[in-house]
């Protein structure tokens, strides 16, 4: 049976991560980037898809955390023989990905257990292996992970393992080690050496956020610090997730790869950075932004990979059975393709962002803003896919023509515009804002809907004022925000749409119970709004990670874990609720 999600802690080395059980098992590593091929997916499948146990052979109380604000992960076991400690890491990438693993004994005589189970290929292909006199080595193709350990390790079937015995004050370091098949074998490293300066990386990047600034600062911090392992150090692109195919329906189809860069999260991952006082990776992201674009706006995607490159092809791994039984397991994504019409306005609104936050902007940024200002003109009337990326009917979905409005309106800001072109933008931008408050209205509901002349809900609503199309107390979208509280509530968090009731609902989406929050701030609400932020804050888990959604019924998280937009939504809440902000809307 699968783990809960939440039983996962997350470590990583600025180019790829890992999820770390409760029971000390990884059961989650691509190598060596984020979108490589897994070769640890027990998360997806069983222990024979791939897992390195770390742990004592009998069971007992397990306590873990982050060592202060790191991404230092902690686990003490405790049981009637003794007590120990697995301190898990990944050391800033340097030439290559380690995962570090030291393990002390603090009291008593523990039975412990190693067993590692590399499977490459997404839980397929088991290495070659052999033992070697400091750990083993394990060759696949392109791939060569080495291991080394302080205690003697056996090759039985595909398996390293090793069994030892740890008394109080004694000590065992184990390094995992990926490298190119054909390279030099680089030199063993430090264990300690490695701890100390994996600690002091992360102490000192989290230094820069001044704590005194908001009423939640452990959370904020561990938001940040999620966040910033999900950050690629030499792209500066920002995945989603680190996973795929965790499912946002119980045994459903609905299962994506969320190890990507979309645009739809531009302006959110720029402005929590620039609010929380990191201007360089909101200006790495700015410029990744930039690069992924290239010079052709109208070939623009929705998401790239997080070097920039464009190619996402959708497949599935039939191989894997799926978290508890939801397939297909999917990599790639489909949905890359599809024509949303909102990108344009999320980049164009993302790059004014930087410019108000004194990002200065560079001639490739005044030609794109340019270039995409005059392909929005085009065609912002089209229909398209929306911001969930339905798969069904493209549709002129209601947010989608909100951010055409944002598109002109940000242009119209900044950009430099001869007379001309600015009466041509300023029409436009007000052609957009009639229709939407014509179409995207219902007036027999008293509600804006999902879509033009639809009946459907749809919590992305609740972005409008959050982007400055309307206030959030006009009337028309204080009675939508009202009533999304009302319908598309669910134990006190917000869906995205309503539930359907036959059986493939997804649980409540976290990131809109935050924008809730947003709006209710914005109408002087904040007693509300700080409750709506502390129910999502709620359902973190013991080491303070949140996924997408939540299921209220089941009391989980569900989902791709951890999830960037949740955090991000966290960041910019509690930011917002605890003194001036930089907002998107322009105040």
């Amino acid at each position: 049976m699968s783990k809960p999600i939440e039983s996962y802690a997350l470590i990583g080395d600025g180019q790829t991560a890992a999820l770390v059980a409760r029971d000390g098992s990884i059961d989650w590593l691509c190598w060596p980037d984020f979108d490589s091929d897994a070769c640890l997916s027990a998360l997806l499948g069983d222990d024979e898809n791939g897992r390195w146990l770390l742990a004592p052979t009998e069971a007992g109380e397990v306590r873990r955390r982050y060592r202060g604000d790191t991404l230092v992960l902690e686990t003490e076991f405790r049981g009637d023989a003794g007590a120990v400690r697995v301190t898990d890491f990944m050391p800033i990438r340097g030439h290559h990905s380690i995962v570090v693993r030291i393990v002390e004994g603090l009291s008593g005589a523990v039975a412990m257990d190693c067993d590692l189970r590399l499977r490459f290929d997404y839980g397929a292909l088991p290495p070659w292996c052999e033992a070697r006199e400091d750990g083993a080595i394990a060759t696949v193709g392109q791939h060569r992970v080495i291991l080394r350990a302080s205690v003697p390790v056996t090759v039985r079937d595909g398996t390293l393992a090793a069994g030892f015995t740890l008394r109080e004050g004694e000590r065992h370091a184990f390094t995992l080690t990926c490298t190119a098949s054909w390279d030099t074998e680089p030199e063993p490293i430090d264990a300690q050496a490695a701890l100390d300066g994996t600690l002091a990386h992360w102490e000192c990047w989290i230094g820069r956020f001044d704590a005194s600034r908001t009423q939640w600062p452990g959370a904020v911090k561990r938001s940040l610090l999620t966040l910033k392992a999900m950050v690629h150090q030499r792209s500066g692109g920002l995945i989603a997730a680190p996973t795929t195919s965790l499912p946002e329906a119980p045994a459903g189809a609905m299962n994506w790869d969320y190890r990507y860069s979309w645009l739809r999260d531009a302006t959110f991952t720029l402005g929590a950075f620039l609010n929380a006082g990191f201007t360089d990776e909101a200006t790495a992201w700015r410029d990744w932004l930039l690069r992924a674009i290239a010079g052709a706006p109208d070939k623009m995607r929705i998401m790239y990979r997080v070097d920039g490159s464009r190619h996402l092809d959708e497949w599935t791994v039939d191989a894997l059975p799926g978290y508890r039984e939801a397939r297909p397991v999917r990599i790639g994504n489909a949905a890359s393709t599809q024509v949303q019409i909102d990108v344009y306005g999320e980049v164009l609104d993302t790059l004014a962002l930087a410019r108000r936050a004194g990002i200065p902007a560079s001639a490739h940024q005044e030609a794109m803003e340019a270039r995409i200002v005059a392909h929005l003109e085009e065609v912002w009337y089209r229909r398209g896919s929306g911001v969930w990326e339905s798969r069904g009917q493209p549709r002129q979905y209601t947010y989608s023509k909100a951010m055409c409005w944002v598109g002109f309106d940000r242009a119209l800001a900044h950009a430099r515009l001869d007379a001309e072109t600015r009466g041509r933008l300023e029409a436009l931008r007000e052609r957009v804002r009639t229709e939407v408050c014509r179409d995207g209205w219902n007036e027999g509901l008293g509600t804006f809907t999902q879509s033009y002349g639809s009946h459907a809900l749809d919590a992305s609503l609740l972005l409008l004022p959050l982007v400055g199309f309307l206030p959030a107390d006009d009337p028309r979208m204080a009675a939508t925000i009202a009533r999304i509280g009302t319908e598309l509530d669910q134990g006190g968090f917000i869906r995205r749409t309503r539930a359907t009731g036959d059986g493939s609902d997804e649980g409540a989406f976290l990131p809109c119970s935050l924008w809730m929050a947003d709006c209710l701030r914005l109408q002087g609400r904040k007693d509300e709004a700080a409750a709506y932020l502390e129910r999502v804050l709620g359902v973190a888990n013991d080491v303070g990670l949140l996924s997408e959604e939540y299921d209220v019924p089941g009391k989980a998280l569900t989902g791709n874990y951890p999830q960037a937009l949740t955090h991000l939504a966290v960041v910019n809440t509690a930011l917002g609720l605890s003194g001036p902000v930089l907002n998107r809307g322009g105040g």
